[in-house]
């Protein structure tokens, strides 16, 4: 009697242990966002800032990506979704890293970086300038305009898993600015990453995918866009609603996948357009 409660017991232990041997840990993932938020200051009627400026809070709400980089935000859009996401009203603790093309501080359009603070750790971070002499307020070679990169060494918290991530923005007049400047971002990521941390590059790049600017990432890094599992070929700039390209762009290197790639082209506020470009998301594995 006593050897049949044993074994009963003994069974009863292992039920657990069996279980849990059957069950498949869930791979560690990031999604992420590249988005062209439009500058604040621009005069576009009725498409623009003070009158759209909730849909975007709208649409990180509803898309919620741990981590994303916009393009042309001024000051004063980068502390709206500062304010918006501080987590003390929901479920997001936004913040985020980057600084004023113009002068380095607050001057001009920022290349911020956000990121959901529960979910990821900022380890180090910095600007540089797409020009001849980067680590100053530049322009560079034929660009119209000052532009940048930010870029952060970033710890998934869940996981444990670090990586690096790049936000830039290219010039939308300058041939040759656009491509040494993208060369530059690609050198720049070879030698700041020396262990071979994967590696994410977001941006508007002001090129369509055939432009031969893009050649210098052939080999380095991955298109979300073109390698995804679940992708889409929609265009990311819509012109609001006159013009329609793809102009912005998620690379990366060092994941093991990119399960999926979006265009965010859904309606936010019963408004059409958040920006004259849609955000783009990736969801990428390590």
């Amino acid at each position: 009697m006593k050897r049949i409660a044993f074994l009963s017991i003994a069974a009863a232990l292992m039920l657990p242990c069996v279980c849990f041997a059957g069950r498949k840990e869930k791979d560690a993932e990031i999604s992420v966002i590249s988005y062209n938020i439009r500058l604040g200051s621009a005069n576009d009627g009725t498409n623009s800032w003070a009158f759209r400026y909730p849909a975007t809070a709208m649409m990180l709400q509803d898309q919620h990506p741990d981590i994303f980089g916009v393009q042309e935000a001024l000051p004063e859009q980068v502390n709206y979704i500062l304010s918006c996401f501080d987590g003390r009203r929901g479920n997001i603790s936004y913040k985020s890293v980057g600084v004023g093309r113009d002068d380095g501080k607050k001057k001009g359009e920022h290349m911020s970086i956000f990121y959901d603070s529960r979910k990821i750790k900022l380890l180090k971070w910095g600007t540089y300038w797409l020009s001849e002499t980067p680590e100053k307020p530049s322009r560079g070679w034929d660009a119209a305009c000052y532009r940048t990169a930010t870029w952060a060494l970033m710890k998934d918290k869940e996981s444990g898993k670090l990586f690096y991530y790049v936000n830039t923005h290219l010039d939308h007049k300058g041939k040759e600015a656009r491509v040494k400047g993208l060369a530059l971002i690609v050198e720049r990521i070879a030698s700041m990453n020396p262990e071979n941390y994967p590696m994410i590059l977001t941006g508007d790049f002001n090129v369509g995918p055939d432009n031969p600017c893009l050649k210098s990432l052939e080999g380095k890094m991955l298109s979300a866009r073109e390698s995804a599992a679940s992708s889409d070929s929609k265009p990311s700039f819509n012109g609001w609603g006159k013009k329609y390209t793809v102009l912005d762009y998620i690379y990366y290197s060092g994941f093991s996948e990119c399960s999926e790639f979006l265009t965010v082209d859904k309606p936010y506020m019963d408004r059409k357009f958040i920006s004259d470009h849609y955000p783009i998301k990736a969801v990428l594995k390590f």
